[in-house]
């Protein structure tokens, strides 16, 4: 599925190349991606998208797994990025409490971000992120949710050469932390833990 366009935003010249090419992205099925209003202030150019495995139907809300890409452009070239671009990338995904509970599980996370990225040739430098993993409790008037366990993966990394083997690498990672590995579409997710309505 194709990229949802909000605009053409005012930006230089290899940003705006940049841009066409995100914009140009397709992606399986089951992942549905539109674009969203950037954060304000973190560089001169910047686009964000939005990515949800299997949202509700009328609603961009995902019970299964949810990102965020933000692209950011400076030709400034911060210190701090090694060059003119960054990417900052968001992945979450419920999962069932047993799964949760595995030692390895944030560096599962980190290591399938690596590996998207990597078999992509998307070519990098400067790479950081954190991988929390949480376990919750419903009590009183939560308590039908049971419990229920979460995986968030925040990364960024100074990108070389074409975007869009970055933003593939992106939507194959918040795809496998929702249980969806590739070549999996139309397959149901698997791991995940589909959180309880009150």
């Amino acid at each position: 599925m194709a990229v949802t366009d909000l605009g053409s935003p005012e930006a230089s010249t290899p940003f705006a190349r940049a841009i066409e090419e995100v914009r140009a992205a397709t992606f399986r099925e089951d992942f549905v991606v539109r674009e969203i209003p950037s954060p304000a202030g973190l560089a001169p150019h910047s686009l964000a998208l939005a990515g949800d495995v299997r949202p509700e139907e009328h609603s961009t809300d995902s019970p299964f797994g949810t990102g965020r890409f933000i692209l950011l452009h400076d030709p400034d070239e911060p210190d701090a990025w090694g060059g003119p671009w960054r990417v900052v990338c968001f992945a979450q995904a419920p999962l069932e409490p047993e799964i949760g509970i595995d030692p390895l599980l944030a560096h599962v996370a980190w290591s399938w971000l690596i590996d998207a990225l990597d078999s992509r040739g998307a070519e990098r430098h400067s790479e950081s992120g954190t991988a929390t993993k949480t376990l919750s409790t419903g009590f009183g008037a939560l308590a039908s949710q049971g419990e229920g366990s979460q995986i968030e993966l925040r990364a960024s990394w100074s990108p070389r050469g074409p975007i869009r083997p970055h933003l593939d690498a992106w939507a194959e990672l918040v795809c496998m932390l929702a249980g969806l590995p590739p070549g999996s579409e139309g397959v149901a997710v698997f791991g995940a833990r589909r959180p309880t309505r009150g």
